[in-house]
């Protein structure tokens, strides 16, 4: 693994890289540290905790007024469907898993799935059961993802479910199948990676995407890629997930790097005996964000949710996804990302990178792309609120205790500049529809050098002369 402290750029002989499968280990003095520090600071935590035991899941209340409140003023759901909606958000996550691989491996486990596990199940013929029975996901590819309601309860009441359920535990722990949430499986769909493409994974960890992106890199078979994958991820310790999810693949063309996303280095590469700087054809952006997708499986976000919390994250998802820009050759595709259902975090960030570009990049119509997913078009309006709830449709409305974490670039821009950005091509899954998560993704694809790439690129010519 490399890390790098903000360095102006990276050198890679990649002739040397490919030779070989390696992970560059991190140090072991910063771990070290780390602990160091984890120790004399969680000592009244500790404490603190064996005073006051950690609330239940089930005991936490599925309520939160403002959330309510802040959503229906932001209209991402329908009125006669804000309801069934709600209801929705308080259920249980169903299980969903991905057959991992390459296509003729996968292909293989799938049939013993099939054959052994789900011929008896999908046989039964009771409404009790119905809505319990695995199925795939329609809209991804080649059958290798399911869904299914596997509770406790499900598992006890048949030896069926008994025996899948123990063969998906068993396959799991050997990564044969990755157990990864519906809604995360799109973002690596959308960026249709070819064997040929440079990738980056920007915020990887812990790294079930990159999986899906290795995957798709390899689709043929039998022949090591001219591409390679870039994974990323700032959090130290979180960058050992990525090695654990990467190793089972067993690829050449993967490195992972240890970086602020917002702040990576250049990649300086030897092309031809020329040295020039790495633009990458696809880059995944899934960047940090407020969660609230995420609230079906993380019932914390009932009590804790805020609108500061996405406000926040507004600065950082735009710095990371300009990043991401700059990095991109012209005519590649980045996919932007989020589990969050925020406008702020999502159609707001989408909106201020395109003004930015003024014309350099451009959303992408992609609502078709994936057929049998359910998705709701991006919004091109919303309104800002800060942490009491007060509404703001525009910059000059807020007050002044409000200017250090309410920005301008914050709202919806003015309808004539609306009909250029084609926010409507957004997409925003919503859990009800299918029974999933809630999640933003939108593709860009840049058909030219940002208007300020034309002067750093000088710069770094006459700086390398």
């Amino acid at each position: 693994m490399f890390r790098c402290n903000r360095t102006d750029t990276y050198f890679v002989n990649f002739e040397r890289y490919f030779s070989i499968i390696k992970y560059f280990p991190m140090g072991k003095g910063r771990k070290k540290r780390f602990q160091h520090k984890r120790g004399n600071a969680t000592s009244s935590d500790n404490q603190r905790k064996e005073r006051e035991p950690a609330q239940a899941y089930k005991d936490i209340i599925k309520e939160n007024a403002n959330f309510e409140k802040y959503y229906k003023t932001q209209g991402i759901v329908p009125p006669e469907e804000w309801e069934n909606f709600m209801k929705v958000l308080r259920e249980s996550l169903p299980a969903t898993f991905r057959i991992t691989g390459y296509r003729g491996q996968a292909k293989a486990l799938l049939n013993i799935i099939k054959g052994k596990y789900f011929e008896d199940l999908l046989k039964i013929k009771s409404n009790e059961t119905d809505s319990w029975k695995p199925f795939s996901l329609p809209w991804y590819p080649a059958d290798l993802a399911w869904q299914m309601k596997l509770s406790r309860v499900t598992i006890r009441s048949s030896e069926g479910f008994r025996q899948l359920h123990n063969f998906l535990v068993s396959e799991t722990e050997t990564g044969n199948i990755s157990r990864q949430e519906t809604v995360s499986m799109i973002p690596p769909l959308l960026l249709g990676v070819q064997p040929h493409h440079k990738v980056l994974d920007m915020c990887a960890a812990p790294g079930s995407k990159t999986a899906q992106l290795i995957e798709f890199l390899h689709s043929d078979e039998g022949k090591i890629p001219d591409g390679l994958i870039v994974a990323n991820d700032l959090d130290n310790r979180r960058c050992y997930m990525l090695v654990h999810q990467a190793k089972r693949l067993n690829s050449p063309c993967l490195l992972i790097t240890n970086n602020d996303a917002a702040n990576f280095p250049n990649i300086k590469i030897k092309e031809d005996e020329k040295m020039s700087y790495l633009k990458f054809d696809r880059i995944l952006c899934d960047v940090p964000c407020s969660g609230d997708g995420t609230i079906r499986k993380t019932a914390e976000i009932w009590k804790k949710w805020n609108t500061a919390n996405g406000n926040n994250l507004h600065g950082l998802q735009l710095r990371i996804l300009r990043r991401g820009l700059e990095m991109l050759a012209p005519g590649g595709r980045i996919v932007y990302s989020t589990c969050s259902l925020n406008p702020v975090e999502n159609e707001a960030v989408i909106s201020t990178i395109l003004q930015e570009a003024k014309g350099t990049a451009e959303l992408l119509d992609v609502a078709s792309s994936l057929q049998g997913l359910k998705t709701c078009p991006g919004l091109s309006y919303w309104k800002v609120a800060n942490k009491e709830l007060e509404f703001f449709e525009k910059f000059e409305e807020v007050p002044e205790k409000n200017l250090t974490h309410i920005r301008p670039h914050m709202f919806p821009p003015s309808s004539e500049v609306l009909q250029d950005l084609h926010l409507e091509w957004c997409l925003r899954v919503l859990p009800h529809h299918q029974d999933t998560g809630g999640f933003f993704v939108a593709v860009i694809q840049k058909t030219n050098k940002l208007p300020w790439e034309k002067t750093i690129d000088d710069v770094k010519e006459n700086r390398d002369r």
